[in-house]
């Protein structure tokens, strides 16, 4: 799937540079302009403060880079194998979402990709202004995001999986989530839990919620690890560290700055769903997670 998707990207990369209109990347950020949705909320397009919001609402495409962390338990050696694994993918796909990005304003002007409601037109927009004997290519665009979609379900789900195993081993989640199949060695219930669960909600649910929710929950984590990293830095100096951030408070400083700028425009209705949810998660902490916490439990 990955090859599949990888390919078709870097097939429109190559077919669709030539045919490029310099002019249609000018201006390369936009007067911002304001749009009153449906619901009362205002949301802004381009100008910087269209691309913060443009970029909080597609973040969810990064959490993959994330994921490959949850699977440092089945890793030979983590700790050359991990920022390798993160920083090298997250390059790699940066340099791709970069030049498909730029071939794709660069063969329609960003006024034709507004108000467009079908996921798969904005691409198929821009190709359609190739020449006749590229029109083939809109018909490999489908495949792509499929395999696109898929791909990232499936990691996100094992990524998903493998965090829950570490808090039921913590005692924070019941010891469903992380029972171990006999024969596959694989936590076949939690897998089919959230199979069931997130199956379901996504076929009876909006799918743009989905991905709001997911992009503001994980900007929320990221903004918290960051922090959480210049506390034990001052708080825990000299707890052994199987990972270390440099140029700390720098780093995590400007992380969770730049985490916390991305979700300072998400649309409010993300924020309330951002509330809802964490307060969800904190009834089940005090609730359950506080009293069965292993960690709590030593003297």
């Amino acid at each position: 799937m990955v090859t599949v998707k990888v390919a078709i990207v870097l097939l429109v990369v190559c077919i669709g540079w030539p045919y490029m209109n310099p002019a249609n990347h000018s201006p390369m950020i936009p007067a911002r302009v304001s749009e009153v949705l449906a619901n009362g909320h205002t949301i802004y397009h381009f100008g910087w403060q269209g691309v913060l919001t443009g970029a909080g609402l597609i973040f969810f495409a990064y959490i993959g880079f994330d994921a490959v962390s949850t699977a440092a338990q089945e890793a030979k050696n983590p700790q050359r194998d991990l920022p390798i694994g993160i920083l090298g993918s997250l390059f790699i796909c940066t340099i791709l979402y970069i030049l498909f990005s730029w071939v794709i304003t660069g063969l329609a002007h960003y006024t034709e990709f507004h108000g467009v409601v079908d996921k798969l037109a904005p691409v198929a927009t821009a190709l359609s202004h190739l020449p006749a004997q590229y029109h083939w290519l809109q018909q490999l665009i489908v495949p792509a995001i499929l395999c696109g979609f898929s791909s990232v379900i499936m990691v996100l789900l094992m990524g998903q999986s493998r965090v829950f195993i570490t808090m039921s081993h913590d005692g924070l989640l019941p010891k469903l989530f992380s029972d171990i199949h006999p024969t596959r060695h694989t936590p076949w219930k939690s897998n089919a839990l959230f199979a069931v669960v997130v199956g379901s909600a996504v076929a009876f649910l909006p799918g743009n919620a989905f991905g709001e929710m997911c992009s503001v929950g994980t900007l929320l984590a990221f903004v918290l690890v960051c922090i959480g990293v210049i506390v034990l830095r001052y708080t825990n100096p000299g707890l052994p560290r199987k990972f270390r951030c440099p140029w700390v408070p720098l780093v995590p400083a400007l992380g969770a700055l730049s985490c916390l700028l991305m979700m300072a425009f998400l649309p409010k209705d993300t924020w309330w769903r951002l509330l809802i949810w964490m307060a969800v998660g904190l009834t089940i902490y005090f609730t359950y997670s506080r009293r069965h916490s292993k960690l709590g439990k030593q003297p």
